[in-house]
């Protein structure tokens, strides 16, 4: 054993000794081996976000420098601004109110430890200082369709917002405040959500005036709640209701230009802050072309009932009358939503001299095409099912 031990420590002492004399010919600065070279220093460019600490190469195993609160990140759009925040190296607190699995899904799209969920209380204040006290950046995509038992329009829309704005500025070091609202918002809409986004923004500005706030069009993706909603009541009744005659025009943006957005006015130099952008598609459509698109991408024939707006709003009207009246969960609209029908009673499209992608640098995509190929799960036969509308007419020789 004696002998075993003295071998070894002969063996250390012979490398020790070796290893010095091979500084004293050619000596190592911690400078030339760690994260101070510049080939290890990252070529993030993030600007506006004062002086913070950036190690890496970039991409997702970097750290950008940024800590950053997302409210709404377990949302539709949240998984896409997650995603882009992971891709560059943000450390990225999701605060979550619901199940542990709430959130599973955003744990793959950082390195380890820079997804850090926090589950947290909307109606505490102490549990949203607690999920803010250690970011410099702080994202709000707190939003809701439709009325619960629990909660109103204006609570989550309006109250939540303004809550964040107050408690970021009393923060002292949030340095970006970002407010994502509703192309449409305004305090004269017919529908209760879009006044409520209205005072939002105007409430965030007030309280935090260095806010930028988004104002995206219905957005468009694998997760949206309105081509997916339309293609399974389809698929179900081989027809689609129509609000009014289907003539209200909007401007449908994809979710991942809308991400974009977002991470741009991040990462600019200050020039977003303080204003407001519309976001919207580069095509405006009415109802009725947007249903066109759904049908020939599931290869259906298009069977529409048009349904007047005072018969729609009779059709809603029960569940809100009775939300909470009942001692029990009432089931989510779908279709006949009662406030989505008021608002499609006005088009919502962007302003003529509103700030938009282009002032971001962003060229935003067409819709037909990648960002509606989702829907081929609900073809009847499968992908490869039936034929498109186009193909299916006879061609006169």
């Amino acid at each position: 054993m004696q002998a075993t031990w003295r071998r070894s420590s002969r063996g250390l002492l012979e490398q020790s000794l070796a290893l010095a004399s091979l500084r004293s010919i050619y000596p190592l600065s911690s400078s030339e081996c760690g994260v101070d070279h510049p080939r290890y220093v990252s070529t993030i460019s993030v600007k506006g976000t004062g002086h913070i600490l950036r190690k890496g190469t970039g991409g997702r195993s970097s750290v950008s420098g940024i800590v950053a609160t997302v409210f709404g990140a377990t949302g539709f759009l949240g998984r896409y601004v997650v995603q882009q925040l992971a891709k560059m190296g943000t450390q990225v607190l999701v605060p979550f109110r619901g199940s542990e699995d709430s959130h599973r899904h955003l744990k793959l799209m950082g390195d380890l430890g820079q997804i850090v969920p926090m589950k947290y209380n909307p109606r505490d204040e102490n549990s949203i200082k607690a999920v803010m006290a250690k970011s410099n950046v702080v994202l709000n995509l707190i939003g809701k369709e439709y009325e619960t038992r629990n909660y109103s329009f204006e609570e989550v829309n309006r109250d939540m917002a303004e809550q964040l704005a107050v408690i970021a500025k009393e923060h002292g070091g949030i340095m970006r405040f970002i407010q994502v609202s509703c192309l449409g918002a305004s305090s004269s809409s017919p529908s209760r959500m879009l006044r409520a986004k209205a005072e939002a923004e105007e409430a965030v500005l007030m309280e935090f005036p260095e806010a930028t706030v988004m104002k995206p069009g219905v957005m468009i993706g694998t997760e949206d709640r309105i081509l997916n909603r339309w293609a399974r009541f389809a698929k179900k009744w081989s027809f689609l209701p129509l609000m009014g005659d289907g003539s209200t025009k909007i401007q449908p943006v994809y979710v991942v230009d809308v991400a974009a957005a977002v991470i741009a006015a991040l990462k600019d130099d200050g020039t977003s802050m303080g204003k407001v952008y519309e976001l919207g598609g580069p095509e405006v459509f009415t109802v009725h072309q947007l249903a066109e698109l759904m049908f020939d991408v599931i290869r259906e024939w298009p069977r529409y009932v048009k349904v007047p707006f005072p018969i729609a709003r009779a059709i809603a009207s029960p569940r809100e009358l009775l939300l909470k009246k009942v001692p029990f969960p009432l089931p989510n609209p779908e279709i006949f939503n009662l406030d989505q029908i008021n608002a499609l009673t006005v088009d919502t499209v962007v302003s003529e001299n509103a700030l938009t992608f282009s002032d971001l640098g962003i060229v935003p995509h067409k819709l037909k095409g990648y960002p509606v190929e989702f829907l081929t799960c609900y073809r009847k036969g499968g992908p490869a099912f039936g034929s498109t509308i186009s193909e299916r007419i006879p061609t006169e020789f």
